[in-house]
């Protein structure tokens, strides 16, 4: 009996559905938490040509051989965090930072980085103020760092007032000799010749209290972002940090936390 064109329409959509359904969904390999010679060579070639034309060619590259890994690694030591600084954990998504520089207030209006970063920040705290975590990667050097940097002037006053009562535990944080074997201090660099106003000349805290930025960093060679056990070296180095970060929160946590307490007071 010959087949009426409604019944075969129904089943040409019945073979369509079983082939679409018979294909496997594309499968995307895991990245690994360590990166490739093949993100260097971009991240040169970055540095060489950076305009949107040229990354616009080449952002497959970028998502697989740089921004992929990069998440794999963030992810890696937030698992890590998670012992040591539970109030630093987020999403991965959330610790990356962007490869677009913000060209609004600079002479420089090249439109990318050149090397890819992340921060951790803590929680409560907005993205860019608080102590934190920070690493970024280049070919020309792996920068891994922790502490507090160019914070806002109302936090900046607050940990100065700290340190009046408790300079001695940040100076011991500071010099702490495990930590000092894999990283430096990363003080004096925007250092007052003078004692910040209102604070006394011969207090002996008072180099501590001129600085305002207080961390450590490592420098370590852009090889070592190939290395597989990279993501277990910035979790080290973040785990003996991790007091220091602490020590500077301790104050602007404690404010947030008040504010919240405030605030719920009023609803």
């Amino acid at each position: 009996m010959p087949q009426t064109r409604s019944q075969t329409t129904s089943q040409t959509r019945t073979k369509t559905r079983l082939t679409t359904r018979s294909k496997p969904a594309p499968q995307l390999t895991v990245a690994p938490p360590y990166f490739s010679k093949e993100a260097m060579t971009f991240l040169r070639g970055l540095k060489r040509n950076n305009d949107r034309e040229w990354f616009a060619a080449r952002r497959e590259i970028y998502e697989r051989e740089v921004k992929r890994p990069m998440l794999a690694v963030i992810e890696r030591v937030t698992d890590a965090m998670a012992e040591f600084a539970p109030t630093h954990v987020r999403p991965a998504e959330k610790s990356i930072m962007r490869i677009y520089r913000d060209t609004r207030f600079s002479a420089d209006k090249s439109p990318y980085k050149a090397h890819v970063a992340a921060w951790w920040t803590h929680s409560g705290l907005s993205r860019t103020s608080g102590g934190g975590y920070y690493f970024h990667v280049s070919p020309k050097e792996v920068v891994i760092a922790a502490g507090i940097y160019m914070p806002e002037r109302e936090q900046l006053l607050a940990i100065r007032m700290q340190l009046l009562q408790q300079h001695e535990e940040l100076r011991r944080l500071l010099n702490d000799k495990k930590l000092r074997k894999v990283m430096d201090l990363d003080l004096n660099t925007r250092a007052l010749t003078r004692p910040p106003k209102g604070f006394p000349v011969d207090h002996p805290g008072i180099d501590l209290i001129r600085q305002q930025q207080w961390g450590v960093e490592a420098l370590l060679p852009g090889e070592a972002a190939l290395d597989k056990d990279f993501a277990e070296e910035v979790a080290l180095r973040f785990r003996l940090a991790a007091p220091i970060v602490d020590f500077l929160n301790r104050t602007l946590a404690g404010n947030v936390e008040k504010k919240k307490q405030y605030i719920f007071k009023l609803i």
